[in-house]
């Protein structure tokens, strides 16, 4: 008889949990409390503009390959991708730099920065690799349930290799010294959630990443992600309830009896041999469970070092922009202020970096023709109080200001559409824990066994996956928590 298997929540780690769940033979069922797939990387469509709410950027295209090859499929099967040249641009205070996508002009823009600095990039990245094949391929695979998944001889042999103990600050420091190149190589790490300094050299992989995998647009935008794997749940037989709002689950004898959903002000509910939630691991432990049966407590949780909310603002202007690029990074005024605003003084920020991203440069489909599509994020600490209107529209002033300034052009005139999204839209929207919007920081001690587990400690058929359990933030590696999680549980059925 076939097992039957519950996943809370349709985000990347909740989609590729239901896959390789339904491709091992079981039967899959997902609850989602909104209408449509995709968690955080729901797609906002208005006035003839098309919108990734989450995630925009796309890198580690091996992962995505190793996903779909998994099911003998392929990413071609499903969308198409373009590498970005220029990968993105970067306006510092008194400069413009555009990151090409081939690595000697990289190098070339090295040399002209700091003389020497492109056969250091060699040696960086060559480490770099080293750290994202063992990374990639073996270490972000592990369930993170016993010290014993690590007695593994590539990484007992390459322990001083993958730098864990020394910080991604430090070994950029090493490097190079021109302080434009040190941000530069410092930035992957922000999609990690935590400060250079706090961040183990290990996640130079995230260099590999961005230099050597390159960054990608899929054709349509992220959703087409969410679109494909949808898609091939259905095809894998996974079944979907959209609109219903996961309330409780039952407890008997130490397993899950029920969960039990909200749909259209009425109560449903569904059995099953194991649970996956990858909704908000927080939500669930303290909201639907009963408290004998959490892991964990609130001083545990409130001990945790999340990675960034966000205030984030979805603009459709009615004219085109000159020279803009897809992705556009703002590290005009101080990192470091920044940084200390968002981990450590834990307050709204003075004068903040904040990211575009304009698909319309790349996608026609996305906007109307001879319109604007933009994205402005701007990262900012969890848990702050007075998410305002008032306080949405002032950070927008100040960087739609900036923003005209550094490129010369006119833009509040030309807004035709425009919807703010910031910390109360992410606990509603998603439960999420603090108002976070990339999970649990990837400090030294928040890393592998040190991260919430993918399985309960107290109930024995439910388990765990997404952002805030192994590996990480970020779409990639959520993807890989799915499969993750999928392996353990099917490990406790044949026990």
């Amino acid at each position: 008889m076939k097992k039957k298997v519950l996943i809370i929540g349709s985000g990347f780690a909740g989609l590729s949990a239901a896959c390789f769940m339904a491709k091992a033979g079981c039967e899959v069922i997902v609850l989602e409390k909104h209408a449509t797939p995709g968690g955080r990387a729901r797609q906002l469509k208005a006035d003839g503009f098309t919108f990734d709410m989450g995630p925009s950027w796309y890198w580690m295209p091996d992962v995505f390959e190793h996903f779909f090859n998994a099911f003998g499929k392929k990413v071609a099967d499903y969308y198409t991708l373009h590498r970005l040249d220029p990968s993105y641009r970067v306006y510092e205070k008194n400069n413009i730099m555009d990151i090409p996508a081939g690595y000697e002009a990289l190098k070339d823009l090295f040399e002209k920065m700091e003389s020497g600095s492109g056969k250091q990039l060699d040696k960086f990245l060559n480490e770099a690799s080293y750290k994202y094949k063992i990374g990639i391929n073996k270490l972000v695979h592990k369930p993170g349930q016993s010290l014993s998944e690590f007695l593994d001889w590539d990484l007992l042999t390459g322990i001083f290799k993958l730098d864990v103990f020394n910080s991604i600050k430090a070994h950029v420091g090493k490097y190079f010294k021109h302080p434009s190149i040190q941000q530069l190589m410092e930035f992957p790490v922000l999609f990690l959630g935590a400060l250079p300094e706090k961040t183990p050299a290990l996640y130079s992989l995230m260099n590999h990443a961005d230099i050597k995998g390159g960054t990608w647009y899929p054709g349509g935008g992220m959703y087409s992600i969410v679109k494909a794997m949808h898609e091939l749940a259905l095809e894998l037989g996974v079944k979907f309830y959209f609109e219903h709002d996961v309330s409780t689950i039952s407890i008997e004898k130490n397993a899950v009896k029920k969960v039990i959903t909200s749909f259209k002000g009425e109560v449903v509910s569904f059995e099953a041999d194991a649970v996956i939630g990858g909704a908000d691991y927080h939500h669930i432990e303290t909201a639907l469970l009963p408290a004998e049966y959490r892991s964990y407590t609130e001083t545990y949780w409130n001990k945790r070092i999340m990675a960034p909310g966000c205030l984030i603002y979805y603009i459709g202007l009615n004219k085109k922009l000159n020279d803009l690029k897809h992705h556009t990074l703002f590290f005009d005024t101080s990192f470091e202020q920044h940084g200390k605003e968002i981990y450590e003084t834990k307050q709204w920020p003075a004068d903040p970096l904040f990211y575009v991203s304009a698909t319309s440069v790349t996608d026609k489909t996305v906007a109307p023709e001879g319109c604007e599509n933009l994205f402005f994020l701007i990262p900012v600490a969890t848990g702050l109080d007075n998410d305002t209107e008032e306080l949405r529209e002032y950070y927008f002033d100040k960087i739609i200001t900036r923003m005209e300034q550094k490129t010369g052009q006119s833009i509040k005139p030309y807004i035709v559409y425009k919807k703010t999204f910031a910390h109360s839209d992410f606990v509603h929207e998603y439960n999420s824990f603090k108002g976070n919007a990339y999970g649990l920081a990837n400090t030294l001690m928040q890393t592998a066994i040190l991260k919430p587990a993918c399985r309960s400690k107290k109930v024995k058929n439910l388990f765990y996956t997404g952002q805030l359990t192994v590996p990480g933030p970020g779409v990639p590696p959520s993807l890989i928590s799915g499969e993750v999680v999928a392996k353990e549980v099917l490990k406790s059925f044949k026990s």
